[in-house]
């Protein structure tokens, strides 16, 4: 009894000190790989990455250092109750936060995440200060701030557009890299736009992977 009292003083204590930090990045070191799943130590206690939480290129080894994004304290979970994932948007989020100091400011924000975990992600930026490049704050000298970013995320392509509160100018730019020459909104149904684009440009404009740049285009706009 008297061992299962303490066990439920430690799990109230892991509660009473992460519950608050839901959505924040947490850094651990690996202490175990089991059925996929990585189990991580932090600090007194331990969380855990479920598969589905993993970027597919993810390769641990013991004792390796990991950063995560806190997504859920289980209380009655029987193991480690910190859930952790890597494959979130708002895992991009916090680590442009981490690495842009306008971001973390909020001279720059980040308005909309759009991402295929291990392979590529779409952020919006828009600067409240006239004098601040969102997109060069967020790439920084010779790209030094985004390649930290891509290096964490194990090479996940990353493309930066600014917002714009035009939609057709913020399709053109969520299109990029692909050129495009004019945009039409559909009037019977707002969330249609049709999209013309070179003849030579169309599969860029799509993307590889079954279409994945105006996919992610999509869900950017």
């Amino acid at each position: 009894v008297l061992v299962q009292r303490v066990r439920e003083a430690e799990r109230g204590n892991v509660v009473a000190e992460y519950a608050g930090r839901k959505g924040t990045i947490i850094s651990g070191t690996v202490s175990q790989v089991d059925r996929g799943s990585v189990i991580v130590k932090i600090g007194k206690t331990e969380g855990i990455i479920p598969p589905r939480e993993l970027i597919f290129r993810d390769r641990f080894r013991i004792g390796e250092p990991i950063r995560a994004l806190l997504k859920n304290v289980d209380e009655n979970q029987k193991g480690p109750m910190l859930v952790l994932s890597r494959t979130d948007p708002d895992f991009v989020r916090r680590l442009f936060e981490n690495e842009v100091p306008e971001i973390f400011e909020r001279v720059v924000e980040i308005r909309e995440v759009a991402r295929e975990p291990g392979s590529r992600t779409k952020i919006s930026v828009v600067s409240h200060d006239d004098r601040v490049d969102p997109v060069g704050a967020c790439v920084g000298m010779k790209g030094s701030r985004v390649q930290a970013i891509v290096r964490e995320l194990g090479g996940e392509r990353m493309d930066i557009v600014a917002w714009s509160p035009d939609p057709k100018i913020l399709i053109s730019r969520a299109l990029q890299p692909a050129k495009v020459l004019d945009v039409t909104l559909r009037e019977t149904d707002e969330k249609r736009a049709e999209v013309v684009v070179p003849d030579d440009d169309l599969l860029r404009a799509l993307g590889h992977r079954g279409g994945q740049n105006v996919r992610l285009a999509q869900k950017l706009t």
